[in-house]
């Protein structure tokens, strides 16, 4: 079955895995658990009073110094980068990540072995469209501090390039390139974590690797190591011995690709980026990347998305194209007539949505009552044009192509109403509505909002029962 990208995806079945945390040592279970549409990437800690859950977002990242951490009030999840970049590398949108310990296991520092655990699961495509977000315009992120430059472009594709330089004899400058998430799989998740030797003597100093092995990190090694030094650390990672060459990787590690340290700081990057709460189309450049920089950028388009996100999927209207439905087949499928069928015409229809269109006029029945002198068009009107355009779809939806079929639509519920700008005389109000759920047993749950002038105007949650006439 061919992958859809526009379509949400969620796990097959449970899964499980165990590991040590990196950083606090402790022996964590992690469950996946396949979710609804629309849930994202949730953590629960399932070995705490209540089983709190943690959203993945960024707003809520409280510490990057060794890793990506997570908290809310007094729960924190941590090292939450590498098992987000696998279900984002694999196409996954809605997972509960269930844990009875504060930290994700670290197992070979990589991205490899969730990949396989997603693999053993299953990827399903849920009855729900993905809705990607693009950029109308560069997003930069700069610290001069950390000499961190990063940008995000316009593109068609979700694409990534990261550069590092650490003034390492042993590294060299590097760079690694993801064209396109479905090379995720083999060319970035098995790229492991790395940190150079004085960093690991640090953090071993300081009792905070308390999981740590040379099998789950890469460690450059780029200056001269004593054999006492060599016996401490075969002593801390319990080994017998411990041996590198002059300058290069402890134990002489061999590594899985010759930029695997570049590869896996874009791994971090997609991990981080996860944090942002929406799927985004741009490429993406990092140079010399780290969480905090990583988590910076990710607030900073999350900000841009939720300010711009009325602009979203706004459908547009040219006069001159000819209607789907003009007047008079309106009129023949729904039972308004003047003064109040408030549809002119239908302008796009599918399985599971539709756009109308409303001209207001001064001439309205309604502005000689309503603010005279200062003519609004009501609220609740605009809801009932929305509610007639839904009644439209649920009909088509019945008819199921026989247009001998008469029905109705009788409205059970209206939720999340906002009214956001006035809708005045002159106004063209372009009616979206969109079944948020499949039809089941006549009632129909739709998403609506009225565009004016390519904003946002009126939005709500519409339910609707079909009713066939006797």
């Amino acid at each position: 079955m061919s992958f859809n990208p526009d379509k949400q995806h969620t796990l097959g079945s449970t899964v499980h895995i165990s590991g040590t945390g990196l950083h606090t040592g402790i022996l964590v279970d992690m469950t996946l658990h396949p979710a609804n549409p629309g849930f994202g990437f949730q953590f629960q800690r399932i070995d705490l009073p209540n089983k709190p859950v943690i959203k993945a977002d960024c707003d809520l990242v409280t510490d990057t110094s060794r890793g990506t951490t997570l908290q809310l009030g007094e729960v924190k999840v941590s090292t939450v980068e590498h098992i987000l970049a696998a279900l984002v590398g694999m196409g996954v949108d809605n997972v509960l990540i269930e844990l009875n310990g504060p930290e994700i296991p670290i197992v070979d520092g990589s991205s490899e072995p969730f990949i396989e655990l997603i693999e053993e699961a299953g990827v399903t495509e849920q009855d729900a469209a993905k809705i990607w977000y693009s950029l109308d315009e560069n997003i930069y992120h700069y610290d001069e501090v950390k000499r961190v430059e990063m940008v995000a472009l316009p593109a068609i594709e979700y694409q990534i390039t990261t550069l590092i330089d650490f003034n390492s004899p042993v590294l060299g400058t590097q760079h690694a390139g993801l064209k396109t998430i479905r090379d995720f799989k083999n060319e970035i998740a098995p790229c492991r974590t790395f940190c150079f030797l004085h960093e690991l003597e640090m953090l071993l100093d300081n009792n905070l690797i308390k999981g740590g092995d040379i099998n789950n990190a890469i460690v450059v090694v780029d200056k001269p190591v004593t054999e006492d030094e060599m016996s401490r650390l075969a002593k801390a990672f319990g080994r017998e011995k411990m041996e590198v060459k002059s300058e290069g990787y402890l134990n002489n590690l061999e590594l899985r690709f010759p930029n695997e340290p570049a590869r896996h700081k874009l791994l971090d990057v997609v991990g981080d980026l996860a944090l942002i709460g929406y799927p985004i189309k741009a490429r993406i450049i990092a140079n010399r990347p780290g969480h905090s920089t990583n988590v910076e950028f990710a607030k900073k388009i999350k900000q841009y998305i939720k300010k711009n996100r009325h602009v979203k999927d706004v459908p547009v209207y040219d006069p001159t194209l000819p209607a789907v439905y003009n007047l008079e087949h309106i009129e023949k499928t729904l039972p308004h007539r003047f003064p109040f069928l408030l549809v002119d015409k239908i302008i796009e229809l599918t399985d599971t949505r539709i756009v109308g269109i409303k001209n207001v006029t001064f001439n309205e029945w309604f502005f000689q009552g309503h603010f005279p002198g200062n003519p609004v068009m009501p609220g609740v009107l605009q809801i009932e044009a929305l509610a007639q355009t839904g009644g439209i779809l649920c009909i088509n939806a019945a008819q199921n192509g026989k247009t001998d079929a008469k029905y109705d639509t009788y409205f059970l519920k209206i939720d999340n109403c906002k009214f956001k700008q006035m809708v005045r005389p002159g106004d063209t109000m372009i009616l979206k509505m969109e079944l948020s759920a499949p039809i089941r047993r006549g009632i129909c749950e739709m998403k609506g909002t009225v565009y004016v002038g390519g904003k946002v105007a009126t939005e709500a949650d519409l339910v609707a029962q079909i009713v066939k006439r006797s």
